[in-house]
């Protein structure tokens, strides 16, 4: 048997020595919860930022089916028009005057008359089914009557710039979504917060896919009033 020590009463009454680092036992982190208030900050923030995106989107879209003849001239055909002026793209408007003499007719008027003969060319490419004419001083676009299969390729334009509308609000929604992937990676936010912050924004996304649709529709309504409306001031009278 071992011979035993005596103990000090000195010893006896130290306090017991802490662990080594080595022998502590792994303490789990504590995840704190965002709050009810700080989630809806988070959400105000993206989704605002995402309806901003979003109503500029629709913007876009609409600028864009103004540029669709209708069968009447108006400036605004030609909103999409860049000319190579000096190697550089530029809106026509910036470098042309364009005027509606009449309802079939839109006169442009280059501050440069040098570069009347390349406007006139950039018309042409565009394909808008407008004949331009050069007199050397001004530009005169002639705006035909719009035929039954004019009025269906240009249903088949405004539905392309719709499509192009929704491609837009999609790839914002995914931004937004990323946003909020960020803030769950950064622990400020939970995977149930994130997925109905999603759910939200799904809401405002489908609300602007609705808005396109509307104003698509819209356009294509004007296109076949157009349409009817040359067909009955061309009808006979019968006296």
């Amino acid at each position: 048997m071992p011979p035993l020590h005596a103990v000090s009463p000195a010893a006896a009454a130290a306090p017991p020595r802490a662990l080594s680092s080595a022998a502590r036992v792994p303490q789990r982190p504590v995840l704190r919860h965002a709050t009810i208030e700080e989630i809806e900050a988070e959400k105000s923030v993206i989704e605002d930022q995402a309806r901003e995106r979003m109503e500029k989107a629709i913007e876009t879209v609409q600028n864009n089916f103004n540029t669709v003849r209708t069968g009447r001239a108006n400036p605004a055909m030609l909103d999409r028009i860049e000319v190579e002026y000096y190697g550089t793209p530029v809106n026509l408007k910036s470098i042309a005057q364009i005027n509606t003499p009449d309802a079939t007719s839109l006169l442009i008027q280059p501050y440069d008359k040098s570069s009347l003969k390349l406007i006139e060319k950039t018309i042409v490419a565009a394909n808008l089914g407008v004949t331009p004419s050069n007199d050397g001083e001004v530009i005169r676009v002639t705006v035909p009557p719009l035929t039954s299969d004019r009025r269906k390729e240009l249903a088949k334009t405004v539905a392309k710039l719709a499509e192009e509308g929704k491609v837009a609000i999609r790839n914002i929604r995914r931004d937004a979504i990323k946003a909020y992937d960020k803030l769950e990676k950064e622990k400020k936010l939970s995977e149930d917060n994130v997925k109905d912050l999603s759910a939200d924004l799904q809401k405002v996304t489908d609300e602007y896919m609705k808005k396109i649709e509307a104003i698509q529709k819209q356009k294509e309504q004007v296109l076949t009033l157009s349409l009817f409306y040359r067909y009955i001031v061309n009808i006979p009278h019968v006296n």
